[in-house]
């Protein structure tokens, strides 16, 4: 297996194992009610001794860089490898450049294969048949999907009022859904619940370590796509603060590897009526509310990862913009009419965030300035119902100029 350990975010305390772990023992038993996650894990690697090159870890599909003994223990699905598309948009008065990342074209349409496709594969060489997961939705059917392709069994906890398209997805890959009244927050507290009375293998954000590692792979992917440099500037939604943080954490290897000389500026976007980590990240004791937004899939109470989010936010000296549900939905409409990319609103708030930091500082405009589109529009369609106007049916050709 890959040379590894763990390393508390909290306390700094190092793990070394290669049984199942999830947070740090020491930090997790100070864990009180509506607090952040505490003893969330780092997967540290002995860059001392990995391959420096990058197009000879390219070739070993980062293998030295994941924990794992095998990269053929991944799931054989595209997973990954999203497309990096240059876009453009007439934005008050001006056109304007940027790049996308659309991780919608994933199998189950999110970046939340990503990480899935990492704890299949770990729970496969651990012989874990069994995965719980509680989700809004992505996460769900995201290994849901995964776990189908692998004959795994899938179990998904999920808030009652979560978006039917996504609980389709999760019913119709054959997973175990257990609706949940409540909120997110309830749904994560019974699904570990259920790991601690049953033994099921984990997927939570940020509960499981190895869910950051999957997402950081994205990272690779953009050093790669923009030619072996790095975008000025990366615009990540934001909720429980997972994705963000592998983000981070893959360009964090690269920098210890002396890949890559320094961390591009990373964004963090949260909507307003989810903001708890983009608010607290000053604060010494955080205070979370209550999170209502048309962005399920970034409406959280508690971030899970926020210790290890504001780390990297702090360490690399990172931003934040907070947008608006009514920013978000037009954002999403924008995208979808100029350039054909039909987002959700919890992926549709990166480029809100991008709309409005540019209105801020036009100059940044003409910078590489690149979105993560994280997740597929039709996820969600319930949420853009009001800014559509759907046509009456005619019944003759003669009708066609009262609608067109």
């Amino acid at each position: 297996m890959t040379s590894f350990y763990y390393e508390c975010t909290n306390c700094k305390a190092h793990y070394t194992t290669e049984n199942v772990i999830y947070l740090c023992p020491q930090c997790s038993e100070k864990q009180e009610e509506n607090e952040a996650l505490k003893g969330v894990l780092k997967v540290v690697y002995q860059y001392e001794t990995c391959e420096k090159d990058f197009k000879a870890l390219q070739n070993t599909n980062f293998i030295e860089l994941l924990p794992l003994n095998s990269y053929r223990s991944f799931p054989k699905l595209n997973i990954g490898h999203s497309p990096l598309y240059c876009l453009d948009i007439e934005h008050n008065d001006k056109k304007i450049i940027f790049y996308a990342k659309d991780d919608s074209r994933n199998p189950t349409f999110s970046y939340k294969d990503r990480a899935s496709a990492l704890v299949s594969a770990f729970a496969l060489e651990h012989n874990l048949n069994t995965i719980v997961a509680a989700s809004t939705g992505n996460a769900g059917s995201s290994i849901a999907g995964i776990c189908a392709f692998m004959k795994q069994r899938a179990i998904v906890f999920v808030p009652e009022k979560a978006p039917l398209a996504k609980l389709t997805q999760i019913l119709m890959y054959g997973a175990q859904l257990v609706p949940v009244v409540g909120n997110y927050d309830k749904a994560v507290e019974m699904s570990r619940k259920a790991t601690q009375k049953f033994g099921w293998y984990n997927r939570n954000t940020a509960f499981n370590p190895i869910t950051i590692e999957g997402k950081k792979t994205a990272a690779f992917e953009i050093y790669e796509q923009f030619d072996f440099q790095l975008p000025d500037r990366i615009f990540v939604p934001v909720g429980d603060g997972v994705i963000i943080a592998g983000i981070y954490k893959g360009f964090e290897d690269l920098l210890r590897l002396s890949i890559i000389s320094k961390v591009p500026e990373i964004v963090a976007v949260q909507a307003a009526g989810s903001s708890n980590l983009v608010k607290n990240l000053n604060n010494e004791t955080p205070c979370f509310e209550s999170a209502h937004t048309v962005a399920d899939s970034i409406s959280v109470d508690v971030p899970a990862a926020f210790y290890l989010c504001k780390e990297f936010i702090t360490n690399y000296k990172g931003k934040t913009v907070i947008v608006s549900d009514e920013e978000i939905i037009s954002a999403s409409a924008i995208l979808a009419k100029t350039n054909g990319l039909f987002t959700e609103p919890a992926s549709a708030a990166a480029f809100a965030g991008f709309l409005k930091w540019i209105d801020n500082d036009i100059e940044s405009a003409k910078q590489k300035n690149l979105i993560m589109l994280t997740g597929s529009g039709l996820k969600d369609l319930k949420s853009v119902q009001n800014i559509l106007n759907m046509p009456k049916a005619i019944s003759d050709i003669s009708e066609i100029e009262s609608v067109v």
